[in-house]
């Protein structure tokens, strides 16, 4: 009896120190570093939003989100106060550079051009990737987007062989026959309102399935919805703060549902995967396939392991160019047109000289670089890559978009839509990679 009742001693002391240990690790990590460093960032002139404990800064942001987004946004330029607006309330209270918190993770943010340009040239490798949150890494994986080191290296150099120059010349049949087609079917819709941006998600699906995967956007639907709907997720939980070591024991709603989309999505990659291994086991083709899946499905049955895929690695790749592969060009093909359709001038201008270059002739390389107006204009110089341009080309030399009612999207009916808010979100910040990247930084 003596002896139980000391082993029960033993235990509840036992659990009670692991609990304290527990509780000073939490209290070391979401308390004590966070105050500890905003107090040093503080004393060197460094000021921002107070730290809140676990939630750092979230709460206010998506308060003032909510707030952004249930205004109606006039026809403007003036648009960071909308898609960012913690970014731009936080630089009017506590000037260009703060110090703000995405929960226990601090954020320097700097928005003078000259010091961004100053830190990130002398500060060689001092920024590796940010880790994804727990639904960002849901969403695309280990693909290479988020990887680092030699495996990033090696994803990069498959990327690099597939969409290289000359082979992104070779993408531009299928990209036009993927336009007439959409134009086809617009034929009789003058006169009708039509959800563009919708439109333009179903080109671009077809677009990425037939050049980079070698199928049709409905061998491709179920991954594409499955990876819509683990995007809204991610949007959603974008500025949520979980607490530490509860995702462990409890699972929401969302947690259930992104597993039960992600298990949808790798089922859904093998099957096309499947199909392409059974054509080279029939004898129906003598290799893999040159496209992007048909490198990614030799990499996995490769017989160096240092250069083998795991079937991880290639789902995951799948679906970082499924997902951003389609989603930025719908999202920059939106906001081209949209901006054409205000500045009708512009677009006057833009397409005299395309029709004076191609006439009714397909928009070839070696003529776009002959562009003066819509190729090296800023939004094309910013936002396009070339194939983009391809498409938006030929919308040019045929859609007039301010007449045509039913190409446009009434402005009271986008304001409300937050979805395509947060892709112009999203556009913003590839906007200033890119422009870094222009930049040669």
């Amino acid at each position: 009896m003596d002896a139980m009742i000391r082993l029960l001693i033993l235990f509840t002391s036992s659990l009670c120190i692991y609990l304290l240990l527990a509780l000073l690790k939490v209290l070391y990590q979401y308390w004590w570093i966070p105050l500890r460093l905003q107090h040093i960032l503080n004393s060197q002139g460094i000021k921002g939003p107070p730290y809140k404990f676990i939630h750092g800064n979230n709460k206010e942001v998506l308060k003032l989100r909510k707030e952004a987004l249930s205004k109606p946004l006039p026809l403007t330029h003036d648009i960071l106060h909308r898609v960012l607006p913690h970014i731009y309330t936080f630089m009017n209270l506590y000037g260009k550079n703060f110090l703000s918190w995405d929960g226990i993770r601090a954020q320097l943010v700097i928005t003078e051009p000259e010091l961004i340009r100053e830190v990130l040239k002398d500060s060689d490798k001092v920024f590796p990737k940010r880790e994804p949150t727990v639904y960002g890494s849901r969403l695309l994986g280990d693909g290479l987007v988020t990887t680092r080191g030699e495996k990033w290296a090696k994803q990069r150099k498959l990327a690099n062989y597939v969409f290289h120059g000359e082979s992104l010349k070779n993408m531009t049949p299928a990209v036009i026959a993927s336009v007439e087609t959409m134009l086809e079917k617009w034929k009789g819709q003058e006169g009708k309102e039509m959800e563009v941006f919708q439109e333009f998600r179903l080109l671009t699906s077809e677009v990425i399935s037939r050049t980079a995967f070698g199928s049709s956007y409905l061998e491709g639907e179920k991954i594409f919805d499955k990876l819509q709907k683990l995007s809204l997720l991610v949007n959603k939980n974008l500025f949520k703060s979980r607490f530490p070591g509860l995702e462990k024991i409890w699972k929401t709603a969302d947690d259930i549902e992104s597993e039960r989309l992600v298990k949808g999505i790798h089922d859904s990659v093998m099957e096309i995967v499947k199909k392409r291994e059974e054509k080279v086991e029939n004898g129906e083709a003598d290799s893999f396939g040159s496209d992007f899946l048909g490198l990614l499905v030799k990499a996995y049955h490769d017989s160096n392991e240092k250069n083998r895929f795991s079937v991880q690695d290639l789902v995951d790749e799948c679906k970082t160019f499924y997902f951003a592969g389609q989603e930025t060009t719908n999202s920059l093909l939106a906001w081209t047109v949209f901006l054409l359709a205000v500045h009708a001038d512009w677009q006057e201008k833009a397409r005299n000289e395309v029709l004076d270059l191609f006439g009714n002739q397909t928009p070839t390389s070696d003529g776009i670089a002959r562009l003066k107006i819509p190729c090296q204009s800023e939004l094309c110089r910013c936002f396009m890559c070339w194939q983009n341009k391809i498409i938006f080309l030929w919308f040019l030399s045929k859609i007039n978009y301010s007449n045509c009612k039913s190409f446009l999207l009434s402005v009271k009916s986008a304001s409300k839509c937050q979805e395509k808010e947060s892709q112009i979100g999203c556009l913003a910040t590839y906007c200033m990679s890119q422009q870094l990247w222009n930049f040669g930084i």
